[in-house]
């Protein structure tokens, strides 16, 4: 199971990917920080840069504790409110030709490549929701691991439309975006922790763990349900 790379190695991986597509063998990759710019969302909140990193259950408890525990269930949610997806496009682009979703891809796989477009035409992509593998992009869905509908019921309903849309394409501040299983995705919809979990048991530790470091970065609260069961799973881990 690959991991999940690194901002350096994503930087790294994108620069290799650039200069084979482009033509460009005399641009190197301290040249590539000039276009290439991956911070493409910052949080509402003062929780800002690459995450917390609460790998761990004591982290993840701890991140967790600090939690607002809130039912709520405000009206007027609609997906256009976090701008993102438009014509089958990213809307935020990461940098020059690559869009949010491209990136993702190219974070997420190994071996890919891309046309002039940047869309990927090969490559592996390991889906940790389900332990499938896959060469085809096309099977692949982009997940928010915090749904967009769950973040309005969490709080993201009083913020304004740009926070939305950054929350909508974070790249850098929190676990926010993962290549998944189309199926896996769409079982999964928008419902928290409390109402679903991952086929794949052994992912169970770090998907909570990266549920709540999304909702610490961006300051959105849990409700009762949602705090058992992650609880729940962070005490078999």
């Amino acid at each position: 199971m690959p991991d999940r790379p690194t901002a350096g190695r994503v930087l790294a991986g994108l620069a290799g990917v650039l200069l084979l597509t482009s033509g460009c063998s005399d641009l190197s990759p301290s040249d590539l920080s000039d276009v290439i710019d991956l911070d493409v969302s910052q949080a509402p909140t003062d929780s800002q840069g690459g995450g917390t990193g609460a790998s761990d259950p004591d982290s993840a408890l701890a991140l967790l504790d600090g939690l607002r525990v809130e039912e709520a269930d405000p009206p007027g949610y609609d997906r256009s409110l976090f701008p993102h997806w438009e014509s089958g496009l990213w809307s935020e682009e990461a940098q020059d030709d690559c869009t949010a979703r491209q990136v993702v891809l190219l974070r997420d796989g190994e071996n890919v490549e891309v046309d002039e477009d940047c869309q990927p035409v090969s490559g592996t992509w390991y889906s940790e929701y389900d332990g499938e593998t896959f060469t085809e992009a096309g099977d692949l869905d982009i997940d928010h691991m915090v749904p967009l509908a769950e973040a309005w019921r969490s709080g993201a309903d009083t913020w304004t439309t740009e926070e939305r849309e950054r929350f909508a394409n974070d790249l850098d501040t929190s676990p926010q975006l993962w290549a998944v299983s189309a199926s896996s995705n769409r079982s999964k919809s928008d419902e928290d922790p409390g109402e679903w979990l991952p086929p794949l048991e052994s992912f169970h530790c770090e998907y909570a763990a990266a549920w709540i470091e999304v909702k610490h970065t961006w300051d959105l609260a849990v409700n009762s349900a949602e705090e058992t069961a992650l609880r729940e799973v962070l005490s078999g881990c």
